[in-house]
Order: structure tokens, then sequence, then C-alpha cells
């Protein structure tokens, strides 16, 4: 098991699209187990690899007791949308309503490069859509309306873990343990 550190918003790596993954090799099945050992310490509902510096189109996901993993994804979003409360690993403590399709229909390669189709609706196509905008360099406050996208601005400035981040000048991250108190993220 090898937990990583989380980065956080104001971290580069966040809103850098990543890379195609083209070696489907032993380094690649320790980067799934990887982020799935460091979301389930979260805990989260899914972790991309941005989220731990790793900038390759690979995320995994826990929803509904079902681990899964897929890479270089392609996503068939249905016009039908939902409205929920949505967090992030790399924003602790904060959630907002955000619109997303209520269903999804995912396309990729599992760790193997074996052709995988995944179909979710509700909270597993919520967990897609936004891990796959981790890939794509985008963040879910990047999906609020302007309203939200203000307030949500405002509590990042003012939270304890922004504030150090952007005074101290380090890259923000944070380390994870099985007793991490953050709540359930994406």
């Amino acid at each position: 098991m090898s937990i990583q550190q989380i980065r956080l918003f104001g971290d580069p790596v966040l809103v850098s699209p990543a890379s195609a993954v083209v070696d489907f090799d032993k380094e690649l099945r320790k980067l799934v187990q990887d982020l799935t050992d460091t979301m389930i310490a979260a805990p989260g509902a899914g972790l991309a690899a941005p989220q731990i510096g790793v900038p390759l189109r690979v995320f995994v996901w826990d929803v509904d007791e079902a681990l899964g993993h897929l890479i270089n994804p392609t996503l068939d979003l249905s016009d039908d949308e939902q409205d929920g409360e949505e967090g992030c690993l790399s924003f602790p403590s904060l959630s907002y309503p955000t619109k997303r399709s209520m269903r999804v229909v995912a396309k990729g390669w599992n760790m193997h490069g074996e052709p995988i189709t995944v179909e979710g609706s509700e909270l597993l196509a919520r967990a897609i859509q936004h891990e796959t905008d981790h890939l794509d360099g985008i963040v879910f406050i990047d999906r609020l309306d302007e309203e939200t996208r203000k307030i949500a601005m405002k509590e990042i400035r003012e939270s304890e873990w922004f504030g150090q981040a952007s005074s101290t000048g380090i890259t923000p991250t944070i380390k994870v343990s099985p007793h991490n108190t953050l709540g359930k993220g994406l």
C-alpha cells in the first residue's frame, strides 16, 4: 500500500491537461494501486492521477462499494442533468452545487490495456465526469455558475489550507492517512 500526497487547488498540475497513457506496464499498475490506496484513505469517491502529481490520463473511483479505474477515457454524456453537491479532495472540506449529466458512457482501457466500457448514472456518472475533468485540466469550480464560483473563491482564499500554501510558496499538498477526516470528496 502506497498512500500519496494529494495536490491542492493552486498546484499547476491540477489545471494542466494530462498526457495519454501509452505504456500499459508494471509502473501503470502501481499508479492505479497508489491512486486506489490514496482515495480509500482520504476517503474519496474518486481520484485522478494529476491529483497526486502524475500528469497521466488515469483515474479511479469508489462508488456504491464498487472500485474501478479507467485509462485514457472518452465520455458520451446524456442530455438530462443532475444538480447536486460536489466536493473534491483537492479542495478539502468544501462542496458546492454542481450540474453534471445524469448518465455517462465512458470508454477507455483497464491497467492491462484491455478496452472497457463503463456505464453509470447519478453518483457514478458524477464521479466519472469529475475525474475526467481533472485529466483535462478542469477543476469542478470551473463548472459553477458565476455567483457560486465567486462564493467558492472567497471560501478557498479564506481556507486554512490555501492560506498556508500561498504564504509559504510551497506547492500545496495534503498528506493522506487512514485517520483523515476531510470527508468523502471526488
